[in-house]
């Protein structure tokens, strides 16, 4: 018999979840009530999107990007019981930090969270004389302590690994420039503490000279799932249309011990914008994948994703199927 396919840490049994609907034989699938974070669920907020939830005491918790309506980012500490029905704390995060020069909160956005040893730690979109990443924990959702930024600006999509890899922290990212970037490759780092990162390895491009969903930049999406065929990297593509960029989403596979090394990758994309929330709002046309919920024991994995950068939606799929489709449907 084949090998099974397997996440292989990570016991959710109250993952949130529906069905494949009838009908459907797409291998990730839209909840049927989307979207699960409107743009104004608190008073100050204009836009509720590319946030980072996860289980936290026997429920979720999550840091949520809110820009408001001065159009100011920030991030938003929140909380659910079902991972469907979130509370949001009205005022945003104020980090505790020890070195003046970088205390000086500007601006922050597209939080991804990941569970690291003993730890929450928390990567954005940092302003530090520009886009850079900032890196932050937590132990109860309450108190974020701020460390160095991870890199030199420009930098963005800031993403770690949920344990060592070789002995070493390591973080995916997407070197930038200073504005609405028009190009982009994803990067693998590591560090020995968290604070000093460098051994810079380039994991994979855009397709480069296709007009295809990827085609002009890529950017990693959620915290990597470790499963017995590599990690599991749900990453965003975007190609520009007569009508501006258009952001999909599509998975690939990297090498267990050597993530940089890309296995196996989505030719076709996962999901992309073609529901109203996904192609109206304030940035139209735009699936960003940030978050994962995974269930080791039923293959389950519910992904958040934002919403024409105006929203947060839900979508979900197994990852037997998930794996089976990116190998079968690969282009490196």
């Amino acid at each position: 018999m084949p090998k099974k396919k397997t996440i292989l840490h990570g016991s959710l049994p109250n993952i949130p979840w529906e069905d494949r609907p009838d009908g459907c034989d797409e291998v990730v699938w839209r909840y049927s009530h989307n979207p699960v974070i409107p743009r104004d669920l608190i008073p100050c907020s204009n836009s509720i999107f590319n946030s980072a939830v996860v289980p936290f005491e026997d429920a979720f918790a999550g840091v949520f990007r809110v820009d408001n309506k001065c159009r100011n980012m920030q991030l938003h500490c929140g909380r659910s019981k079902d991972g469907l029905n979130f509370e949001i704390d009205v005022e945003p995060i104020r980090f505790v930090c020890s070195e003046p020069e970088i205390a000086v909160f500007v601006e922050g956005y597209d939080p991804r969270v990941c569970w690291l040893e003993d730890r929450y730690y928390l990567t954005w979109c940092n302003s530090y004389h520009g886009p850079t990443i900032g890196v932050a924990y937590t132990n109860d959702f309450r108190k974020f302590h701020q460390i160095e930024n991870a890199f030199l600006p420009f930098n963005r999509n800031g993403v770690l690994f949920p344990r060592k890899i070789n002995g070493k922290y390591a973080m995916l990212s997407r070197p930038s420039d200073t504005g609405h970037t028009a190009f982009g490759d994803i990067f693998y780092s590591t560090s020995p503490d968290m604070v000093h990162w460098g051994c810079h390895r380039h994991v994979m491009a855009p397709k480069a000279g296709k007009l295809t969903w990827q085609c002009v930049k890529i950017g990693a999406g959620p915290v990597p799932i470790e499963t017995t065929e590599g990690w599991l990297l749900f990453y965003h593509g975007v190609l520009l249309s007569c009508n501006g960029f258009v952001y999909s989403m599509g998975a690939a596979l990297l090498d267990i011990d050597k993530p940089w090394h890309v296995i196996y990758r989505t030719k076709p994309y996962l999901l992309s914008p073609q529901k109203l929330y996904e192609c109206v709002g304030d940035v139209p046309n735009v699936v960003f994948p940030c978050a994962t919920l995974h269930d080791a024991s039923t293959g389950r994995i519910a992904v958040y994703y934002g919403c024409a950068d105006t929203l947060t939606s839900l979508a979900f799929c197994y990852v037997d199927e998930l794996l089976d489709f990116i190998k079968s449907n690969s282009e490196l």
